[in-house]
């Protein structure tokens, strides 16, 4: 298999990828929103505990700023993640009274 069957090959799985990852997400209640979100949260900690340790390599200057990219959009990914999900969280907890 040559270099360009090979790209347009990954690029098709890149495609449908995304499809399905959003017909995927669409779909899914509000009810389970929230322990969907804390799951994706943590494979995105697995994620960013490999680009850690591709960047960290030293195998090649490109591999280093990949893995760099990748480290830097799995952090953006967790944090946002977690922000989110503790935002929703306190929207159903009850609000105190106001005492007297």
């Amino acid at each position: 298999m040559n270099k360009i069957e090979q790209f347009s090959l990954l690029l098709y799985v890149f495609a449908f990828a995304i499809f399905a990852g959003y017909q995927v997400i669409s779909k899914v209640p509000q009810l389970l929103h929230t322990p969907l979100m804390a799951f994706t949260n943590a494979i995105s900690g697995i994620s960013l505990v490999a680009s850690l340790i591709i960047a960290g390599e030293g195998r090649s200057l490109t591999s280093s700023i990949l893995g760099m990219v990748a480290v830097t959009a799995a952090m953006i990914n967790v944090v946002g993640g977690f922000l989110i999900t503790d935002r929703m969280l306190k929207m159903f907890r009850k609000k105190d009274k106001a005492k007297p």
